[in-house]
């Protein structure tokens, strides 16, 4: 066999398995991001970001293997109290003016029992990346009413807001923080095969 005919044959195979490859949209309207976190030391509060995008690739239908990126958009933050909204936009917190975008980027995907997966990758914050694990549950895969396949996953994990340098506080006289250290993420996701 000639070198010519190699290259089609492996450009051929390429495209094959490329074409194979399912691309999946995130459904901003049944995806939600979330977060909770102390105040106070006795309390919590919670809120969520409502401008987010991202996509999964997967060549198989059980989804191991698959690749998924995530960006969600800093500004966007929302806890139901606009001057705190506004305090978590500024330089103290989030920086959204420099740092306008979080994001998520996988290592892996895998599978690790009937609808449970681990997830590895690079989560960028603040100008600060740093490897991160995921535990999903795949809530499961249905045809919707207009033929179009859907996939829903949940996720929850604690992040250490000061390794992103978001590091304001103060301490209170009874003794604590008067932030957590520690935020509860959950992610509700439901994505569309494209």
């Amino acid at each position: 066999m000639n070198k010519a005919a190699l290259v089609i044959i492996l450009f051929a195979l390429a495209s094959f398995a490329m074409a194979q490859e399912s691309i999946w949209r995130f459904d901003k309207a049944h995806t939600n991001v979330g977060f909770k976190i102390t105040h106070m030391v006795i309390s919590d509060v919670t809120g969520k970001f409502q401008e987010f995008d991202g996509t999964l690739k997967s060549g198989e239908d059980d989804f191991d293997g698959a690749s998924v990126e995530f960006t969600i958009q800093t500004a966007s933050v929302n806890t139901n109290n606009e001057k705190r909204d506004k305090h978590l936009r500024s330089k103290d917190f989030f920086d959204a003016k420099n740092y306008p975008e979080i994001k998520f980027v996988s290592k892996s995907f895998k599978k690790t029992g009937d609808n449970a997966y681990k997830v590895i990758g690079n989560l960028t914050m603040h100008g600060v990346t740093k490897e991160v694990t995921l535990e999903l549950t795949h809530k499961g895969t249905i045809t919707d009413p207009w033929g179009k396949t859907r996939a829903g996953f949940k996720t929850t994990t604690t992040l250490n807001r000061y390794e992103y340098g978001l590091k304001y506080n103060s301490a209170i006289e009874s003794g604590g923080l008067l932030i957590g250290k520690e935020v509860q993420l959950e992610i509700n996701a439901e994505i569309i095969k494209q």
